[in-house]
């Protein structure tokens, strides 16, 4: 009698979970390409495992970039790609995604899945989140409080390749409408993110591949490598911050003879690491 009692209850309380989960989530949207500013649809070849079902998709974050970006997007709609959030895209994603099926044993998809917090409840079916330029970001409000809900649900969130004061300045203006509350700190050695897959003490400036042709080892006044993150009130880092380095460079040229492979060895490593800790922590 008291195993039939607790079957129902458990029961029960699998069926309100069940209907909780359905309606916080949504069908994932099938995998799509958009254009990006360094590759054309098409450039990139598809791997044939493609649409496979996997444990993980790495999903990559489209935003609306401030209108004197980089590559001069003003009047451009983000949404159709060729847009900040696609630096290194697609390219750089799939040569970390063969990595960490190489380095790790998490069943990860080949290939990233853009994400817009503006398609209702699509984030929350990833935990994992890369956001490259964000000096170049300019969330809307609802934007950003979709990514605090998805942030304090579990979720995790990866700022990459950003460098010196304007950048800092452009990327907090963001962030600061997703947490007013919690304050960006630097990441101390001993936290476990640095620690979940490789020993990560010793972190050093990731430039990009143009640091080989100009020689150059970083952007505007951004000198000094930071891994700065942001925690949760459980002491969980929910965004990490590679500031001042350029971790989607070491990843897209992993396979270029001229891009000093110390570089792609540590990006690549620090990817994986955080991709371990989101899954884990």
């Amino acid at each position: 009698m008291f195993s039939l009692k607790l079957m129902v209850r458990v029961g029960a309380l699998l069926s309100i979970l069940a209907g909780l989960y359905g309606m916080e989530r949504s069908t994932p949207r099938p995998f799509r390409e958009y254009p990006g500013d360094e590759y054309h649809i098409n450039q990139i070849p598809l791997p044939p495992d493609f649409d496979e079902k996997t444990e993980l998709v790495f999903a990559r974050l489209m935003y609306p970039s401030i209108p004197d970006a980089h590559f001069r997007h003003a009047g451009w709609d983000w949404t159709q790609g060729h847009s900040s959030w696609t630096n290194d895209y697609p390219r750089a994603d799939r040569h970390f995604l063969e990595a960490v099926r190489r380095l790790t044993r998490i069943h990860v998809r080949s290939v990233e899945q853009p994400v817009n917090l503006d398609d209702a409840n699509d984030v929350f079916n990833y935990p994992w989140l890369y956001a490259v330029f964000v000096g170049e970001w300019s969330l809307t409000d609802a934007q950003a409080r979709v990514l605090r809900e998805y942030l304090l649900r579990g979720g995790f969130l990866m700022c990459d390749d950003f460098w010196g004061t304007e950048d800092w300045q452009i990327f907090t203006q963001s962030m600061k409408r997703v947490f007013p509350d919690r304050p960006v700190v630097d990441i101390p050695d001993t936290d476990a993110i640095f620690h979940s897959v490789y020993n990560l003490n010793d972190r050093y400036q990731v430039p990009g591949e143009w640091a080989v042709r100009t020689g150059v080892p970083f952007r505007n006044d951004g000198y000094v490598a930071h891994w700065r993150g942001i925690y949760d009130d459980k002491g969980r880092v929910i965004v990490a911050m590679a500031f001042n380095s350029d971790l989607g460079d070491s990843w897209e040229w992993a396979d270029y003879p001229e891009y000093p492979e110390q570089y792609s060895a540590l990006g690549v490593r620090i990817g994986v690491n955080y991709i371990v800790y989101s899954m884990t922590h």
